[in-house]
């Protein structure tokens, strides 16, 4: 079941039309209308683009960190937002807990 917190995996689109690569992304909402679409904000292992007071550090002493299906450190870049329909979403490899850090993104 896809829902809200979820850190799921995409193929992000290429604009060559190839395809993309598996990228993480945390599921923000569904997006209203009729449409299967869902919000989601992109995450990265690239930490260094992390804006502090904006974007959320997941890191490896986090203690849910072992269970996140993340390889490393990475950034929940809250400044990089998508709309995407839900038949691209592969799947969840994690699901935050409202009281970290999706809900205080979505709150």
């Amino acid at each position: 079941m896809t829902q809200a917190g979820q850190i799921v995996l995409f193929r992000f689109p290429q604009t060559d039309l190839e395809p993309g690569k598996l990228r993480p992304a945390l599921l923000l909402g569904k997006f209203p209308g009729p449409y299967d679409d869902w919000l989601i904000s992109m995450v990265s292992s690239q930490t260094r683009h992390y804006v502090e007071g904006f974007d959320e550090l997941v890191q490896e002493r986090d203690a849910d960190f072992a269970t996140s299906g993340l390889k490393g450190a990475s950034v929940i870049r809250v400044g990089r937002l998508a709309v995407v329909d839900r038949e691209i979403l592969l799947g969840a490899i994690w699901v935050l807990s409202f009281a970290t850090t999706c809900g205080k993104m979505v709150t």
